[in-house]
């Protein structure tokens, strides 16, 4: 399945903690496709607690910088990330991205798979450098 666009997301309704059921079988194999991907996992990994920019995540993970955005896009899509604007003084502002993600459980259950997704809450306003 390529990851080059995702027409829905894997994101939790509201701000609860409480884990989503992700019943979509698209939704469900994009999840798996994404998360069986080692670039992806690495950024999922260098955004956990902290927002990066791409250039930060490239370095971090050691991706060329356009593989970077290549992955950037579909976690993001995906709800497994989110994206803002890293303002700065000085004018050059950066998108940067976090994990919004912190569980992803797969249990065997009598009426087939089931997947949750548990979600942080990581809706803060933009944040400023100097």
């Amino acid at each position: 399945m390529s990851q080059a666009s995702f027409p829905f997301a894997i994101r939790s309704p509201t701000a609860s903690s409480e884990p989503r059921v992700v019943d979509d079988h698209a939704a469900v194999d994009a999840l798996f496709s994404l998360l069986e991907d080692d670039d992806c996992r690495c950024i999922l990994d260098a955004t956990d607690g902290v927002a990066r920019s791409a250039s930060e995540l490239s370095e971090a993970c050691d991706l060329p910088l356009s593989t970077t955005y290549r992955k950037l896009d579909p976690l993001v899509d995906a709800g497994l990330l989110s994206k803002r604007l890293r303002v700065s003084r000085s004018g050059s502002h950066t998108a940067e991205y976090e994990r919004t993600v912190d569980d992803v459980t797969v249990s065997v259950t009598p009426s087939g798979v089931e997947v949750r997704v548990s979600h942080r809450d990581v809706t803060r306003s933009a944040s400023v450098t100097v």
